[in-house]
């Protein structure tokens, strides 16, 4: 199937690595010129020339900024003025008791996990109106239906990721612009990958062994019972990006293996 990105501009912010990295992989593969973010500039670079290699799409390239900082944010707006395709993807998890997050923890979480996408599609939002195109997709979570106890100030920023992305399409009537919010379930990233090995190692268990025992006791209502790859949530993602997905707009769409137990 062709997506008809060839032409198109895409930003993918957090992306040097994990969901980030495979959806700017799988938008280079369908052609798109993408920019890859992280908040190294040298990890950028690594990974630009690493998915040059990958993909053979030479339309690749790299812009450093860390989210919770406003200036380079700023900076990097004023280097890319202007993109078809924006995937607010950059976000921040912590393990931490309620009690203990303090306000410093809860303004960062809003600041990197939301704010992050609020001034960027503030920044790119009007140019897309006026070309009459444009995407916005919102990386949100399972865990902005079930917020986590272990992590309320997460989940809270996950759903309020929701609640942005359907205001910000209520602005895009009769227009070619369309904001969607995309809910992964527990995906098998890096950082996770690396947790299961050292689970198992200390466990004396495999690693199938501690996936299994992952969706028995942790997330039981999973219907796929394992781990979602990257890519996985990168062909929905891109799927939505496109100009095929011209009818879905101010959707949240699951990519969670079943885990959120409602129809609707």
């Amino acid at each position: 199937m062709d997506l008809k990105l060839n032409d198109k501009i895409a930003l993918v912010t957090g992306s040097t690595a994990g969901i980030g990295y495979a959806i700017a992989k799988s938008l280079a593969n369908e052609g798109a010129t993408v920019y890859v973010n992280g908040r190294s500039q040298t990890k950028v670079d690594e990974v630009v020339k690493k998915l040059i290699a990958e993909t053979g799409n030479n339309k690749i390239k790299g812009i450093a900024a860390d989210f919770s900082n406003i200036a380079q944010v700023e900076t990097l707006t004023a280097q890319l003025p202007e993109v078809d395709i924006l995937v607010n993807n950059v976000g921040i998890f912590e393990p931490k008791p309620f009690t203990e997050i303090t306000d410093a923890d809860w303004l960062k979480f809003f600041e990197v996990n939301v704010l992050s996408g609020v001034r960027l599609s503030r920044a790119y939002f009007d140019k897309m109106i006026s070309k009459n195109w444009g995407r916005i997709i919102f990386i949100s979570s399972e865990s902005a239906y079930q917020i986590p106890e272990e992590m309320i100030h997460y989940g809270t920023t996950k759903t309020a990721q929701i609640a942005v992305a359907r205001g910000l399409a209520e602005l895009t009537k009769s227009t070619g612009v369309t904001v969607n919010t995309v809910l992964p379930g527990p995906t098998l990233s890096e950082g996770v990958g690396d947790f299961i090995e050292a689970l198992a190692k200390d466990q004396g268990l495999s690693n199938t062994e501690v996936e299994k025992e992952f969706f028995t006791n942790v997330r039981g209502t999973s219907l796929i019972k394992r781990f979602i790859t990257t890519e996985e949530i990168a062909n929905m993602v891109t799927y939505i990006a496109s100009p095929l997905s011209a009818a879905t707009n101010g959707a949240t769409l699951r990519a969670d293996g079943g885990v959120i137990k409602t129809a609707f």
